[in-house]
Order: C-alpha cells, then sequence, then structure tokens
C-alpha cells in the first residue's frame, strides 16, 4: 500500500500501559467511526506497514486507545510513538451533495458565479484557521475559503465547484 492511496487517521501520541497499549490523536470530527477497526498502515520512516489491532476503543473524545499485534511491551510502544496512522482511501464513506474530502477535489475547477471561470484547485490549505482552496490561474495563485455559505454546488462529473467568492476577493489575486 502507498501513502497516495490512504488517507491521514491520526498520530500515535503516547504509551497508555506497560502491555504495549497507545493512544492515537485521530484528525476527525467523527472519531466514532473508528473505535472498531481491524487494521491500520502506519507510516515507519516512510514505509506503509500494516498492523493488526486486538483491541480499540475511544478515549477521551479523540483519542483511540490502541493494542497491536505482537506489540507486547513498553519498548515495542515506545518505537511506534509519533507515528502517524493511515487508512485506505476505499474505507471513507462515500460523500454527496456539497460535502467532499479535501483530497477528492484536487485538479477539480472553480467557477465564480459572478467572474466566471476561476482555475484549478491545485491543493487544500487547511493549515490556517479557516481552510482555504489553492487555485492556480495563469501562473498566479488565488486562495477561496472552503466554507458552505461560499460553495454552491459540487458536480462530480464535471469536475467543478461552484462558488460565490465575496465581492472583489478573485480581482484582489488578478
Amino acid at each position: 500500500m502507498q501513502k497516495k492511496d490512504c488517507f491521514y487517521l491520526g498520530t500515535i501520541v503516547k504509551k497508555f500501559s506497560f502491555k504495549g497499549e497507545l493512544l492515537a490523536k485521530l484528525d476527525t470530527d467523527e472519531p466514532e467511526l473508528y473505535d472498531d477497526l481491524d487494521a491500520v498502515f502506519v507510516d515507519l520512516r516512510g514505509t506503509m506497514v500494516p498492523f493488526f489491532i486486538e483491541s480499540s476503543q475511544l478515549h477521551k473524545s479523540d483519542l483511540l486507545r490502541l493494542k497491536f499485534e505482537d506489540v507486547d511491551t513498553e519498548a515495542d510502544a515506545d518505537a511506534l510513538i509519533k507515528a502517524e496512522l493511515y487508512l485506505p482511501l476505499t474505507v471513507l464513506p462515500k460523500l454527496s451533495g456539497n460535502k467532499f474530502y479535501f483530497h477528492e477535489v484536487i485538479g477539480y475547477q472553480i467557477i465564480d458565479e459572478i467572474f466566471g471561470p476561476v482555475g484549478t484547485i491545485v491543493s487544500i490549505n487547511d493549515t490556517t484557521a479557516q481552510a482555504l482552496f489553492e487555485i492556480k490561474q495563469n501562473g498566479k495563485e488565488i486562495l477561496i475559503p472552503i466554507n458552505d455559505e461560499i460553495i454552491t454546488k459540487v458536480d462530480r462529473e464535471q469536475r467543478t465547484i461552484t462558488v460565490k467568492a465575496p465581492d472583489g476577493l478573485i480581482e484582489l489575486y488578478l
């Protein structure tokens, strides 16, 4: 399995017990979807390694308490601290309407209701307080907030997202 075929689930943040149990901080709005997993991929120095799960349960809202098979000691667990967890993209539930996964819309065209075609989404910047579409148009970068009030239509067949950007936002970049 390659990382490009997976989505980031979370990071192992600390040991939970002396028997090899770990706590992972999940990067999701719905951690309960992932409290009964059979296996995950762990990124160990750039290699996606499958780990089978003996048991797992939610711990304090967004933490997942994990017990991997063959991780039975504190030393085994220490080796996994700060490792990232991944699941195959095929595990994600399909979304419809104007809901989408960030990885899903890379390459989509943005069309503004007033301005018209804006450009192609090249990435999503989610490191800021407000996630942003990063759009390229003729070598220029345009940033548009990802917000339910701005997004008016997601067309998966045409690979377009129609937005109603705030007045003057797009022109600011051009």
